[in-house]
């Protein structure tokens, strides 16, 4: 299908656009998403959003061009899509100009925001875009995804959704993830309880003594396992900042690369770290290969 051409996209000459807007961007797409104003501009808070999707962009990237080296009919699944601002710049930056069945499915489960996503991949004529109606959790057994996902990304997916992002990818055999975790209260939770037990007697605990410093410290846990739960199952991981600080305090960039990578270590340090922090209840969700094995044959 042949993607319509829109009077906004004609409308106005390069030289009137903000100079953030890259060529052959569509300026209805960026219209339709607030993010140009209708004389092609931005306001402070379209231009944090745009740089913070542009930066994200600089990593994936690569990733969608070495999976081109390998095949071709790139699938590609965001997960806490929203209004599905990365998908749709994604597509527009990458994929409409692909003629290969390549595809983007976002994941989101509030249904009007599906809905109007739908109407405006139709509207711009991106025929390579499907909206589900679904929670991450929903989305690892529905049979309208592929059985294998190439890329996984989760853009500040609230609470358990990065977890939950993050087992759709591992049962999906995803060759990347890129997420950017948001906040999760799981862990903070199980650490207040937990203290007042056996690790009462280890100084240990004045790290997460505090409430703020609880919610701080099992924010930073919660993605330390993480990142040792993808190392345990093969994957070569980078941890680094998305944006400067002064656009949003949620920063963290996690880029997991399939590498088939030796398990043992991370995964034996992944129970040491539970043990230690009296975390062993949290091994259901930061499970390793080893443990989804054993699962597998009971």
């Amino acid at each position: 299908m042949k993607r319509a051409d829109t009077t906004a996209d004609k409308a106005k000459p390069a030289e009137t656009l903000a100079p953030e807007i890259r060529p052959g961007q569509s300026i209805a797409l960026l219209q339709e998403l607030h993010i140009l104003t209708r004389d092609g501009k931005l306001n402070q808070d379209s231009r944090r959003k745009l740089k913070q999707v542009y930066h994200l962009y600089q990593f994936i990237e690569p990733l969608l061009k070495e999976i081109q080296q390998d095949h071709a009919a790139i699938s590609l699944v965001d997960h806490g899509a929203g209004k599905s601002y990365l998908g749709f710049i994604l597509y527009d930056l990458f994929f409409k100009g692909l003629n290969d069945g390549s595809r983007i499915y976002g994941i989101e489960t509030r249904e009007e925001l599906v809905q109007k996503s739908t109407a405006l991949a139709q509207k711009l004529g991106f025929p390579g875009m499907s909206f589900l109606n679904l929670s991450v959790a929903e989305s690892t057994r529905s049979d309208k995804l592929p059985e294998q996902i190439d890329i996984v990304t989760a853009l500040h997916a609230c609470n358990t959704a990065t977890d939950d992002a993050i087992d759709f990818a591992l049962k999906k055999r995803a060759k990347f993830m890129v997420l950017v975790p948001c906040c999760q209260a799981e862990v903070a939770t199980v650490l207040k309880k937990n203290k007042g037990k056996d690790l009462g007697k280890s100084a240990l605990t004045e790290i997460w003594r505090h409430p703020l410093h609880t919610r701080e410290f099992g924010s930073q846990v919660t993605n330390v396992l993480r990142c040792l739960q993808l190392e345990a199952h093969g994957y070569q991981v980078n941890v680094t900042e998305l944006v400067g600080w002064e656009h949003s305090m949620k920063n963290e960039l996690i880029i997991a690369s399939y590498k088939n990578l030796p398990r043992k270590r991370p995964t034996d340090r992944l129970q040491e770290v539970l043990a230690t922090l009296g975390l062993e209840e949290m091994g259901e969700r930061f499970y390793t290969q080893h443990l989804a094995e054993a699962e597998s044959t009971t």
